[in-house]
C-alpha cells in the first residue's frame, strides 16, 4: 500500500469535520466507527483511512499505535484475517494528534451486513457460520493463552467481509481500531481514549457507570455473540435472528447457557436507546461547541441512523 503522508497531512489541515464539500482534496466517506470516520481520499480505491482525532500528544499516539498493531499480531495469531494495515500519525498545529488507520480498501458489497441483504437463505446461513466460527477463534486463542494474554473483538456483522480467493471463501475482521486485549489482566488500552468522541459533559458518568461495562462486554464471548445477533435488527434482517441463534447455540461450550429471542430482544431495546440517546448528545455537544463557544468539533458525525 503506498500512503502519500504529505497528501494525509494537508488533508487534514484543511479538513472542515461539519462540512467534508469544503476541504479543498475531496473525500468519500465509507463509514463510522464509535471512535472513528472512516474516508476514501480523492480517487485512491485501493486504501480506506480511518480517522482518530484522540490524542493530547505524540507521545500518547506512538503509544497507541504500538498496541495497535501488537493487537493486529495477535489476531492474526489467533486464526484471524485482516487487510494490510498501516499507522500515521498526523500532528497539525494548535488540534488534537490524530491517527490515520489504513487498511486495504475491500469492495463494499462483501461486507456482512451487505451480503445478508443479497444472498440466498443457503448461502446466508453459511455466512453466518462462518462469521461465528471466526468469532469462536479468539476464545479458542484465549483458553491456550490464560492467563498471561486474553483478546476480545467486536464481532457485529459489518465487521467481516467474504472474499473469493481462488476457490476458497476467506473471511476478513476489519475492525482492529479499537485494540482491545489484556496482558496478565490488565487492560492494554487506555479507556479514556475510548470517552474522546463523547460528548464533554457526559465523559464523568460514562466513566462512572458504563465503561468498564462496556469494555467488558467484548471479553465475554456469549456477550460478542448476543451483539452479533441483535445487530441484525439495525441491518433491517429481523427474520434471521432465530437461525442465528441456533447456530450460535450450536457453537456455545457447554458451560454458556444458551442465548434466547427474549434476551436479544432485550438487548437490543436496551442498545437501540443508549446510542440513539448518545448520538443525540454528541450533536448538542458538536453544536454547544461551534456555536456557543466558538471552538472546532473534531468529530464528523454520521447522518440519521435506521435501527
Amino acid at each position: 500500500m503506498y500512503i502519500d503522508r504529505n497528501l494525509l497531512y494537508q488533508f487534514e489541515k484543511e479538513l472542515n469535520p461539519q462540512n467534508l464539500k469544503d476541504s479543498p482534496i475531496t473525500a468519500t466517506i465509507l463509514g463510522f466507527g464509535e471512535i472513528s470516520t472512516i474516508f476514501q481520499i480523492q480517487d485512491n480505491t485501493s486504501v480506506a483511512y480511518k480517522r482518530m482525532p484522540l490524542f493530547p500528544n505524540q507521545s500518547s499516539a506512538e503509544k497507541y499505535a504500538q498496541k495497535y498493531h501488537e493487537y493486529c499480531s495477535l489476531l492474526g495469531k489467533a486464526g484471524l484475517k485482516i487487510p494490510d494495515h498501516e499507522t500515521i500519525i498526523i500532528q497539525v498545529p494548535n488540534r488534537p494528534v490524530v491517527i490515520y488507520i489504513t487498511q486495504k480498501q475491500l469492495p463494499l458489497e462483501q461486507f456482512g451486513h451487505k451480503l445478508i441483504h443479497r444472498l440466498g437463505s443457503k448461502d446466508i446461513r453459511l455466512l453466518m457460520e462462518q462469521i461465528i466460527v471466526e468469532t469462536g477463534k479468539v476464545w479458542r486463542f484465549n483458553l491456550s493463552s490464560k492467563p498471561s494474554l486474553e483478546l476480545a473483538l467486536d464481532g457485529q456483522i459489518s465487521n467481516w467481509v467474504r472474499l473469493e480467493e481462488g476457490d476458497e471463501q476467506k473471511m476478513y475482521y476489519i475492525d482492529t481500531s479499537t485494540p482491545l486485549y489484556r496482558k496478565d489482566g490488565i487492560e492494554q488500552l487506555d479507556p479514556e481514549l475510548l470517552l474522546q468522541s463523547a460528548p464533554s459533559f457526559l465523559r464523568w458518568i460514562i466513566r462512572l457507570l458504563f465503561l468498564e461495562q462496556v469494555m467488558n462486554r467484548y471479553y465475554n464471548q456469549r456477550q460478542v455473540y448476543m451483539d452479533l445477533v441483535a445487530n441484525l435488527h439495525k441491518e433491517q434482517r429481523p427474520d434471521l435472528v432465530p437461525l442465528t441463534l441456533f447456530i450460535i447455540n450450536t457453537h456455545l461450550s457447554d458451560d454458556l447457557k444458551p442465548l434466547t429471542l427474549e434476551e436479544v430482544k432485550k438487548y437490543y431495546k436496551e442498545d437501540q436507546l443508549i446510542w440513539t440517546l448518545f448520538l443525540a448528545f454528541r450533536r448538542l455537544d458538536c453544536w454547544l461547541k461551534i456555536k456557543l463557544f466558538r471552538k472546532r468539533y473534531e468529530f464528523i458525525l454520521p447522518g440519521k441512523i435506521k435501527r
